[in-house]
């Protein structure tokens, strides 16, 4: 195991329409420090190097910088924030997380416009903290990853979205595609959207990050729907990862999400990336089908 995910809790200011963690923002009270601290602890004596401080929104969290400065202190050099990116545009707690150790900042931008990223969070000004977030970060010289979740709502945004990643300075972003779970799988009917139509559109946006020399990835698109792109196969490089999840233990995230989380369909097994590809969230073909997915006759 190389990472933990720690959840700290399930509060949230933005209401995203692609949310996966359904009511649970309704249901869990934040854990408490000392919890997350034998988390920290548990994940080192794994062999845990880095640790992603998630939630919800983890900087709602009133002990998010004793928690950072925990992780550092028990030994993981990679301490990041996974976040909507709203609180870092205030520049003294971005300072106090950084002083805490914390050297990896991932916030979420899911348009190139005010209109379309405040749409899909349900948070009004939510684009213009999100931005400010960013750029603060960068002119205090850290690392930023982002991540774009990709909708019916936004994928024809998306190469005028990686644009704005990279006059932002950002390091590395990522487009993943939505997972029909929780608040996800109750908008999927109208939200969803077929990834034979959004694959050109995810290319050309790719196409931005690439010759700009950034890192790009993409997440939940089989290998088959990314002909020409494969190396920018997030699931090719995603770390094992130990989940402290809200009142349980993903031991093995990677063995989960094969297992459980992901999908291969019956003609999968002909594709030269069948031992690589993990395929779809299953939630995918049980609403679109498999027609789109046709297998690959020779890796490239």
């Amino acid at each position: 195991m190389n990472r933990v995910d720690l959840k700290v809790g399930f509060r949230c200011n933005n209401l995203c329409k692609f949310c996966v963690q359904g009511d649970k923002r309704e249901r869990l009270p934040a854990k408490k420090e000392d919890e997350l601290f034998a988390s920290l602890e548990e994940g080192r004596r794994e062999g845990a190097t880095g640790v992603v401080i998630t939630g919800g929104e983890p900087t709602l969290h009133r002990d998010i910088v004793a928690i950072a400065r925990r992780a550092r202190a028990v030994g993981y050099t990679l301490v990041q924030v996974q976040s909507n990116g709203r609180t870092f545009c205030y520049e003294d707690f971005c300072r106090r997380l950084i002083d805490a150790g914390v050297n990896e900042f991932s916030p979420s931008l899911h348009g190139s416009t005010a209109a379309i990223h405040d749409w899909l969070t349900g948070a009004p000004r939510a684009f213009l903290q999100t931005l400010a977030g960013i750029r603060t970060l960068k002119r205090l010289g850290q690392r930023v990853i982002t991540n774009s979740v990709i909708t019916k709502a936004n994928y024809r945004d998306l190469p005028e979205l990686a644009r704005l990643l990279v006059s932002l300075g950002v390091d590395q972003f990522q487009f993943a595609y939505m997972h029909m779970s929780g608040r996800a799988g109750e908008n999927k009917e109208w939200l969803a959207a077929r990834k034979s139509v959004l694959e050109p559109y995810v290319k050309r946006a790719l196409d931005v990050g690439i010759a700009a020399g950034r890192t790009v990835m993409t997440e939940a698109i089989p290998y088959c729907r990314m002909s020409g792109y494969e190396a920018y196969v997030a699931e090719r490089i995603i770390p094992r990862t130990r989940i402290y999840d809200a009142s349980s233990v993903i031991a093995d995230y990677t063995r989960a999400r094969i297992d459980e989380g992901k999908a291969r369909g019956p003609r999968c097994p002909e594709c030269a990336w069948y031992r690589q590809c993990e395929g779809p969230w299953r939630e995918y073909p049980e609403f679109f089908g498999w027609d789109e997915f046709e297998p690959v006759a020779e890796a490239s």
